[in-house]
């Protein structure tokens, strides 16, 4: 709905401005004649684009997890609102969320809703922030809102940091190992293949295939390169479609190991997004709806948000969830368990911690298997390009 600035004066002459938010110009010079008697000016907020560099830039759940520790500690100290939000935005090392809070302080100090603020000009913040602190304004309590916010967010950023550490060792060597034999490959092979030409011998098998792949790549390597980016471009392309989202989201459900993982990742985001929208006092279908949209797997987001209808025909969320096959049974069960015994909250609470342990434990397993497929994989590698440059030598002796 579009918002306008307006000035306005009373009959006593004294001058009035704020926001007013109306879907016309004629309904929003009618809402302001309610509070004052003459609107001398009125104009329609303009939304500002952002640069293309915001396009790619999100904000960072360390950094939500600190602001909000900040916010909930100075609106705690009894200062107004604006100049939380001015203070806030002041001391956010995040450059794009100080910008944000730059501009949500200017809107608050003219009149906005600090909740409608953060939406039209946060558009990288995450709908379950925005929609905490919709709820913080409705029940008064802000600091509440932000407390749990701040949790919230370090949770999240916490799991993050560990799956990232856990995956750094593996990936490193898996892209060193790649560097390697491909200057093996495009350099070191053509070398050597020159002189065991030169030796008119015959070369064995594993040689021979050594040399035929080097010089597949070497001849070939723009168009694999091409080949490559086409087919990444194109899964993207294809993945921004609903059709791929829902294709790409259920393959990644259905790979082994990797596949338990992430339906167990999006019951944690489901169960952690849930429990604060209802710890915050948010109504249980707008609840439904944000802990939907905060999944990140495509298929679990619908399935989520699929149970909204059965909830408001008067069904339990867990005989609505029931319906889905890409949600964790357990999931399902403990949640119709928690609104059977009215701690719907608390048995959430204790699900995101579980799925949480678990997500660890399962990523910890993959990578305890993955390490040693990676050394034999190098090892394999290695004995090949072995084998290629030292038969050829024992032949050469041997026919000597």
């Amino acid at each position: 709905m579009p918002a306008y600035y307006y000035e306005g004066a009373y009959a006593n002459g004294e001058r009035v401005t704020g926001i007013v938010e109306a879907p016309s110009r004629t309904e929003a010079v009618n809402q302001i004649r309610r509070n004052c008697d003459m609107v001398m000016t009125l104009r329609e907020v303009k939304k500002k684009e952002e640069g293309g560099a915001a396009l790619f830039q999100k904000v960072d759940p360390k950094s939500l997890a600190l602001m909000c520790r900040q916010f909930s500690i100075i609106l705690k100290a009894g200062l107004p609102l604006v100049q939380a939000v001015d203070l806030t935005a002041g001391q956010t090392r995040d450059r794009l969320l100080s910008r944000i809070l730059k501009q949500v302080a200017e809107d608050v100090s003219n009149g906005w809703g600090l909740s409608y603020s953060l939406q039209q000009r946060g558009r990288k913040l995450p709908v379950t922030f925005i929609e905490t602190v919709r709820s913080g304004e409705e029940s008064g309590d802000l600091v509440k809102a932000f407390e749990r916010l701040s949790d919230y967010y370090d949770r999240m950023y916490k799991t993050r940091q560990k799956t990232t550490s856990a995956l750094m060792y593996p990936a490193f060597v898996i892209v060193v190992a790649v560097i390697v034999v491909g200057i093996i490959m495009l350099y070191a092979v053509p070398t050597f293949s020159s002189t065991f030409e030169s030796m008119g011998i015959e070369l064995p098998f594993v040689t021979r295939f050594l040399i035929a792949t080097s010089n597949f790549f070497t001849k070939y390597i723009v168009l694999i390169i091409f080949l490559i980016a086409a087919v990444i471009l194109a899964v993207f392309i294809f993945g921004r479609t609903v059709k791929g989202r829902e294709v790409l989201a259920r393959l990644r459900l259905g790979i082994p190991v990797l596949g338990r993982i992430s339906s167990m990742g999006g019951a944690s985001q489901f169960s952690h997004t849930m429990s604060t929208m209802l710890a915050a006092g948010m109504p249980i279908l707008q609840a439904i709806e944000v802990s939907g949209r905060s999944i990140s797997n495509y298929c679990m987001s619908r399935a989520v948000l699929d149970a909204i209808p059965g909830v408001e025909a008067g069904k339990t969320l867990g005989e609505s969830l029931s319906r889905s096959r890409d949600l964790p049974e357990m999931l399902v069960q403990m949640t119709s368990i928690g609104e059977s015994t009215g701690s719907i909250e608390s048995t959430l609470n204790v699900m995101a911690e579980y799925y949480d342990n678990e997500v660890d434990t399962a990523t910890a397993r993959a990578l305890s298997m993955l390490e040693p497929l990676i050394i034999l994989m190098l090892a394999g590698i290695v004995v090949v390009i072995l084998l290629a440059v030292y038969l050829p030598i024992f032949s050469l002796y041997q026919a000597v």
